[in-house]
């Protein structure tokens, strides 16, 4: 019984690992359209939020986080550093791993026996946390009004954003019934 619960702690660990190499490859995905880049970064943060139990897609973001933190080149533009955090897209780099947690959490205590329905509140919920850290932090880091932080750092990534959790859905839905991971 402790093997097993110790290949599954390595299974998570592992899986946590290789999500957090695709956050880094899909913030790769980048398009400048101001101060905040359009990227895919939240595909792969809510595909890793849907497969992930909580403290494990915590983890997985947190590690992306730290990281970049220290200078390894895995945001977007392949860029790094502490520097990040200071400036105008540091909010949205906070609120990844807490935005992975919840999402996470509200999908696996399904509060909603719907699967479609929960995933939804989840995952809207996750992306409510990076836009409310994203913009207010940009307000202030850019010296914005909270009405242009808003109108640059939320709104021109809406409905991109909202097909990006359809998609990470559809694929964590492929992924589970196929049970690739074999992830219970």
């Amino acid at each position: 019984m402790e093997n097993a619960k110790s290949t599954n702690t390595t299974k998570m660990l592992v899986l946590s690992a290789l999500f957090t190499a695709i956050v880094a490859v899909c913030a790769q995905v980048s398009i400048p359209i101001g101060p905040v880049p359009f990227t895919l970064q939240v595909l792969a943060i809510f595909l890793a939020s849907l497969i992930l139990p909580p403290k494990y897609a915590f983890l997985s973001l947190l590690v992306y986080d730290l990281l970049g933190a220290v200078g390894v080149p895995v945001f977007a533009g392949f860029t790094g550093g502490l520097s990040k955090f200071a400036g105008p897209t540091g909010g949205y780099l906070m609120a990844f791993p807490i935005a992975a947690f919840v999402t996470s959490y509200i999908n696996a205590k399904k509060p909603i026996k719907n699967e479609a329905a929960n995933a939804s509140v989840a995952l809207i919920s996750g992306l409510a946390i990076i836009y409310v850290f994203g913009f207010l932090y940009l307000s202030w880091a850019a010296h914005m009004t909270l009405k242009k932080a808003f109108a640059a750092g939320v709104l021109p990534f809406i409905i991109p954003d909202i097909i990006k959790l359809a998609i990470a859905y559809l694929i964590a839905r492929a992924v589970k019934s196929r049970k690739v991971l074999n992830i219970a």
